[in-house]
């Protein structure tokens, strides 16, 4: 690429065209102080301290603005040049409060570190204080606009990097100052609460909120978030062997960049929360007792052993962690495998439907890599049964950002939700018609011939039959089912025409009722437009948890081992029967409902639960509870005391993320190593030295001792996982389908048969459909988030959503509160009132209240096509009458 040569400081530098001055001289090492400046952001040149002096014209101009121009000499330390920092900094401090001794911001504070490199201490000015009152309403964010220096960084985070637009500059003068609409609080506004304005603001203008900790963390060190499946870099902020703080990396190439959520950013709180474990505990009659970790283990080993001499393999399974790492669900399955011969193996990624992708891997033939960044790449973004703004924000950042640089964004969903803004098309369809929804769309573009002959002939078979399926679709029922007309269908399939379309899938599709013939739909659609070829293109699944893909590719499921193997697929069981030095079994093992069944049929004894809480997460968890009493046996490794930990008969302290090391697999396949940020409480230990320990007990065989060794075994055994412990890795896309391979070997992909599905008539008995999904808040079940202070003292209580025409035909008013009924059971809560929702629909929010959404819906197989799904039911709603 052609270069241009200027001089900076007597030193030359080489660039591209186009290259701010400032950037050329970072490539020579020369620092030139700036406060608005921000990697992540375009330069804007709104502080003026990043002036340098152009030796040839005299010219003064803002570096971080001016492009570099060929055989330009600059200045950056004349003495014209200093007075001019000098005389900003002495005014922006004229202005500014004199409290660094009590700022949050600390050594951290931009204007600080500038002042005291130009070494001005006193501004010999008079001091111009405009006071104004200190923003404390949320337990979030602390707002101090005395100390607002008016650079606008934080308005242009909000507007550039999360595409929110909460924030602007508000009045001019002496009273200009960044604000929302009418000046509102933060909370009141449209503002997601991010903080990505907090961790970029270069003053202590904006601070998090933290009632237990004040001033500068003592160290900081980068770790992988917990939360959802995003997986994002974070600098955690550590005093006294604590995380007190949690900030985006601001590291270029992570998935965040200098984003977070409100997860991420505040909910870090938990991890100080009096529900810890700490040692662990056994039960003697009906009393939890504090004991020793070999001890402990002893009762494990022992009662598991006896009881599969007892009952056989079948009698014993194993709940393994969406949450926990890769290392450790590799050893939680081999434990199960291996020293207890059961297949009952399953993880928590089943309740976000986790059977339902494992499918969809099987019939592509192998695992893929989609980075989020390459949706800016996509020739179309096609959102189904999902609303990232709320489970993966950071995800919606980068559909928005996709969405304002013209791709078309299409959103199919019965909820309006925040991107319907950013969208080119809304298509306000019935609740679970996405598949009818699908077909329609795919015999639209068949019958214009809008397909990828070509990469239909390299990789695909069977859409000779596939076209005459869709042939047959009768188009007016299509539109009669999923309440869209004949125009809207025609304008998506000419959004979607001769484009390599983006398919991004959540839970709305993954955990309705028809979920794989579903998925199957989407595949179809995706092969006959070659998206899954392109960069951009393919499938994108928002999963929930912060390891669910990693806990799969590791073997914690019931039908495959490790790498997406088969269990029965023989040549590639036999090779971990030589691998492991042992003979398994061929047959799948129960999955986490088939669990709950045999406890309720007596036939389950003994149960290993290792970061999972299914008395939370689980349907009827009445029913569950019973079940679970039926079992002789139960451990469980967590970190919390949750609803589950308080029924075990063993409990094991484990670690969290911040406190051991490991890894995580994020939706990406990106695969996040991470290192130990603060010691874990008490006596609790790493959940991979617990199982380790626990492997030694059970077969007196010499332990890994480290993660090192952990990982060399996976990399020998997972060709996915041969670069696990590289910094930067990621899974290796395999597959045995000829997409996966050069040349034209492998097998073909094949088109699934092409499905009509009849939907239920409304029940009179039942008049309504609840729709349950995440709000930002809480995370799945709120097992961690509702332990954080900061979420339970928020305002968003979870309140159950209407339409206003449902609240007038009930004779309802905002705040009133409401029994709703379903076949399975009843959750009581207050109400709202939203226009983002049409008639005849109401939205519960999961988590909130112990997770009573879960009272409505049925515990049922997934998987199967009899299934009515864990997302939707219907309902019926009765006003709750209060005495004041």
């Amino acid at each position: 690429m052609e270069t241009i040569t200027l001089t900076i400081d007597g030193k030359p530098v080489s660039c591209i065209p186009g290259t701010s001055i400032l950037n050329a001289a970072k490539k020579l090492g020369i620092k030139i102080p700036t406060l608005c400046n921000h990697h992540a952001l375009p330069p804007f040149g709104a502080c003026r301290l990043c002036l340098v002096e152009d030796e040839k014209t005299g010219r003064i101009m803002s570096s971080c603005v001016t492009p570099a121009l060929p055989d330009m000499i600059v200045r950056t330390d004349s003495l014209r040049i200093k007075n001019h920092r000098t005389n900003i900094i002495r005014l922006l401090m004229a202005e500014h409060p004199e409290s660094c001794l009590v700022c949050n911001k600390g050594n951290r504070c931009k204007l600080r570190e500038i002042a005291a490199q130009l070494g001005i201490s006193q501004t010999d000015l008079y001091s111009m204080p405009h006071y104004k009152p200190l923003e404390q309403a949320n337990p979030f964010i602390v707002r101090d606009l005395n100390k607002c220096i008016l650079c606008g960084t934080c308005i242009r985070a909000d507007h550039e990097l999360v595409f929110v637009g909460a924030i602007d500059y508000h009045q001019r003068g002496f009273h200009c100052r960044p604000a929302t609409l009418q000046d509102r609080p933060l909370e009141d506004s449209q503002c997601t609460l991010c903080g990505t304005c907090v961790s970029l603001c270069p003053t202590g203008a904006l601070s998090t909120r933290n009632t237990t900790f004040l001033g500068s963390p003592e160290q900081e060190t980068l770790s992988i978030c917990g939360f959802c499946g995003v997986g994002c870099c974070v600098s955690l902020g550590i005093a006294f062997d604590r995380v007190v703080e949690s900030n985006p990396s601001h590291q270029e190439g992570t998935v965040n960049g200098s984003t977070l959520c409100v997860r991420g950013h505040f909910a870090h709180d938990f991890l100080n929360s009096a529900d810890r474990l700490t040692s662990p505990l056994i039960r003697q009659n009906d009393t939890r007792i504090a004991t020793s970790w070999e001890n402990a283990l002893d009762i494990i080993t022992d009662r598991l052993f006896s009881l599969k001499n007892i009952y056989g393999p079948q009698s014993i399974a194993f709940l393994g962690s969406s949450k926990c790492t890769n290392e450790e669900n590799y050893l939680f399955q081999k434990i199960a495998r291996v020293f207890l011969k059961t297949n009952n193996i399953d993880n928590g990624g089943y309740g976000s439907g986790r059977s339902v992708w494992n499918d969809l891997v099987q019939k592509i033939g192998g695992s893929r890599v989609n980075a989020l960044a390459d949706l800016e790449h996509a020739g179309a973004i096609f959102l189904l049964g999902a609303d990232p703004t709320q489970s993966t924000p950071v995800v919606g950042y980068y559909i928005k950002k996709a969405a304002k640089n013209g791709i078309p964004l299409i959103i199919a969903d019965p909820i309006i939700n925040e991107l319907a803004s950013s969208a080119t098309l809304w298509l306000p369809i019935n609740p679970h018609t996405e598949l009818t929804l699908i077909n329609g769309i795919s015999s639209f573009l068949c019958e214009q011939n809008m397909c990828d002959t070509q990469f239909i002939e390299q990789f695909t078979e069977g859409f000779s039959l596939y076209r005459e399926s869709l042939a047959s679709i009768n188009r007016k029922k299509v539109y009669a089912k999923i309440g869209v007309g004949e125009e809207t269908l025609k304008k998506t399939a000419t959004l979607l025409q001769n484009k390599k379309i983006a398919f991004v899938v959540g839970e709305g599709v993954t955990l309705q009722k028809n979920s794989s013939q579903c998925l199957e739909a989407i595949v179809n659609l995706s092969l006959m437009t070659g998206s899954l070829r392109d960069k951009g293109g393919g499938l994108y699944f928002l999963a929930r948890e912060n390891n669910q893909c990693g806990a799969e590719d590791m073997g914690s499921v019931p039908d495959s081992l490790p790498g997406h193997v088969s269990i029965k697929n023989d040549p590639g069981r036999k090779e971990w029967e030589g691998a492991w030095g042992t003979k398994l079994s061929p047959d799948p093992g129960l999955n986490l409902v088939r669990m709950i069944e045999e406890a309720e049929n007596g036939n389950l004894k003994a149960l290993y639960i290792m970061g999972e809480n299914p008395l939370r997460s689980l349907p009827q968890p009445e029913k569950v509870r019973k079940a679970l009493s039926n079992v002789e046996f139960i451990v469980v490794q967590d970190i919390l005391d949750n609803e589950t930990a308080k029924i075990a008969h063993v409990i094991l302290p484990g670690a969290a993320p911040s406190e051991k090391g490991g890894s995580f697999t994020n939706l990406e396949g990106k695969i996040q190593g991470f290192e130990p940020a603060v010691s874990p409480p008490g006596d609790a230990k790493p959940d991979w030295q617990i199982l380790d320990l626990l492997s030694v007990k059970m077969k007196n065989q010499k332990p890994f001792g480290s993660l090192k060794n952990i990982r060399k075994e996976i990399r020998k055994l997972i060709p996915l996982y041969v670069d696990i412990g590289k910094e930067g890795a990621w899974i290796k896309q395999t597959g045995q389908t000829r997409f996966f391979t050069s040349g034209k070997k492998g097998d073909l992909i094949p088109f699934c048969p092409v499905i009509s599905i009849d939907y239920d008539a409304s029940e009179a008995d039942y008049p309504f459909t609840a729709l349950l999904g995440s709000v930002r808040f809480h995370l799945g079940s709120g097992t961690r988030t509702s332990r954080s202070e900061r979420i339970r003292n928020f305002a968003h209580k979870g309140h159950i959503e209407i339409s206003f025409q449902d609240a007038k035909k009930l004779t309802l008013n905002a705040g009133d509160t409401v029994r709703v009924i379903s076949p399975y059971g009843i959750v009581v809560r207050r109400i709202t009132i939203v226009n983002t929702l049409r008639e005849g629909l109401i939205f519960v929010p999961t988590g909130f209240n112990a997770n009573d959404a879960r009272n409505l819906i049925e515990l049922s197989l997934l998987e199967e096509a009899i299934s009515p799904g864990w997302k939707e039911v219907r309902v019926k709603i009765e006003k709750v009458e209060e005495n004041f």
